[in-house]
């Protein structure tokens, strides 16, 4: 049943916790190492995850699903969570937040672009115009506005932010052969590769002496940046009957985060990072405007 006022409710909802997470993975890496992180903050995903299936009573599907396909699923569980969140949370500890979210956030448009290569999907016009501008906003945020020097504060900062759209598109496209029900293929990605992010947090780090602060702000990436919101988000597609329109709410989100990342972390938003922004958003539009596969979709933002 379509409803588009709770839909509007479940997708702003969405919207404003991804608005939250970059400015939670800073203060988190303030107290955990990237691996930490993506172990605590997986455990505390897994149990969500888990609570929701039961909710929908899905709990009986998770098993024949792995079954049916059990290496499927453990590629797609070390592309994401474990491969992506490492690299994109060590992004995050090389450059300031500001810079690695609106870079991680061309993610979309390197979608199309991994589409037509390896699904064979056709690039149009506009797509080229789409992505022509997502990168030039790339290279603007990246050289800080100084397009000629090609200086970069943290070049293996960028390249990882960089790399973290490839591994996200990859990601989805990987899905695109996935018939099994999204909370449970989620579900599993997820308790697949929280053994190996446990092992090597543990193998690299020290749990001890990790202040509250820490646990709480891991936990809060956890249950918001891959947990609830991406029900929040799949609840508003389900209630809409105009999923342009509501999809679009997300081009709000890396405009609130960079107002947090500033008011919360104190960090100094440079004019060029706006204008960059500005140009990987307008380049997302005319992409969704065209109808282009790669719209943002259920687990989108954070990234």
């Amino acid at each position: 049943m379509h409803d588009e006022r709770k839909a509007l409710i479940f997708a702003l909802s969405a919207v404003l916790l991804w608005s939250t997470v970059a400015t939670a993975f800073k203060i988190t890496l303030r107290y955990m190492s990237p691996i930490q992180m993506l172990a605590a903050a997986s455990v505390v995903s897994v149990v969500i995850l888990l609570a929701i299936a039961a909710l929908q009573g899905k709990l009986g599907a998770i098993w024949p699903t792995f079954r049916a396909r059990p290496g499927y699923y453990l590629v797609l569980g070390l592309v994401n969570p474990l491969i992506y969140y490492l690299v994109l949370f060590k992004a995050y500890d090389l450059l300031p937040a500001s810079l690695a979210q609106p870079l991680n956030y061309s993610w979309a448009i390197t979608l199309t672009l991994m589409a037509a290569l390896f699904l064979g999907q056709t690039i149009r016009r506009q797509d080229w115009i789409a992505a022509a501008l997502g990168y030039f906003g790339v290279v603007i945020i990246a050289t800080k506005g100084q397009l000629f020097s090609l200086q970069f504060d943290s070049p293996l900062g960028i390249g990882l932010a960089l790399l973290s759209t490839l591994l996200w598109a990859g990601y989805w496209i990987l899905n695109t052969k996935n018939a099994a029900d999204p909370v449970v293929g989620i579900l599993l990605s997820f308790v697949l590769s929280l053994p190996i992010s446990l092992t090597l947090a543990g193998l690299t780090a020290s749990w001890q002496g990790i202040p509250w602060q820490g646990w709480l702000a891991v936990s809060y990436v956890g249950l918001f940046e891959m947990g609830v919101t991406f029900m929040l988000w799949l609840s508003a597609m389900k209630y809409t009957q105009n999923t342009s329109r509501i999809s679009n709410l997300i081009f709000i989100s890396p405009f609130i985060s960079l107002l947090l990342l500033a008011t919360i972390i104190g960090e100094t938003i440079h004019l060029s990072t706006l204008i960059g922004l500005m140009c990987i958003v307008v380049g997302l539009l005319i992409q969704q405007r065209t109808g282009k596969r790669g719209k943002p979709s259920a687990a989108s933002a954070s990234s």
